[in-house]
């Protein structure tokens, strides 16, 4: 069956972006960087939401680094206000229920899933109990007065188990972990 990994990189305060601040939060080093170029899940389809979409293909359009990968990668787009033909090659627009597409998808699809981004949607997939492995890349740096994009606001409680864990560049942390979703706080009955 298709694993679904949800892919965040994040402040060690838990931030998704910071005003003001450059991509990576101008941290991102040659090892961090060799790695994303050996593009791990390359074979993956990336999920994302419209925000996301219009976010990362705008991205691609100005050419920004990292995401000609994203490119040729083929991707899905949960939307309600996107309109085809989308203008991001090898991307897919769904326009219903993004749980139940996925939970489809993982039934019947010849291939692996990871998002991008995309809070509401992997926060959505996580509830639903569909998410196989969480990765988190950690940049060493607080940014609790311009920091955007709470990425856990709203979870659920989840119990994580590490799987692996790797050192970029001597300070980026690369965390993966399998989630279970909890009823309530870890040694309480709900």
């Amino acid at each position: 069956m298709p694993e679904l990994l949800v892919d965040f990189i994040t402040t060690l305060d838990g931030y998704g972006a910071a005003d003001g601040w450059p991509g990576w939060w101008g941290l991102e080093g040659p090892e961090y960087l060799a790695w994303l170029g050996e593009q791990p899940e390359a074979g993956y389809t990336v999920l994302m939401g419209a925000t996301t979409y219009r976010v990362m293909s705008g991205y691609a359009a100005e050419g920004e680094p990292g995401t000609d990968a994203l490119a040729g990668m083929s991707k899905v787009v949960f939307s309600t206000t996107l309109r085809e033909p989308l203008s991001w090659a090898n991307t897919q627009l769904v326009a219903h229920d993004p749980v139940e597409a996925v939970r489809e998808m993982k039934d019947t699809g010849p291939r692996s899933m990871r998002t991008i981004g995309s809070l509401t949607l992997c926060r959505s997939l996580l509830n639903a109990g569909l998410v196989d492995r969480f990765r988190v890349v950690v940049f060493p740096v607080i940014t609790g007065s311009s920091g955007q994009d709470r990425i856990y606001d709203g979870y659920p409680d989840v119990a994580l188990d590490m799987i692996s864990s790797r050192t970029f560049d001597s300070r980026i942390q690369l965390l993966e972990y399998v989630p279970t979703v909890l009823a309530g706080p870890a040694g309480t009955t709900a």
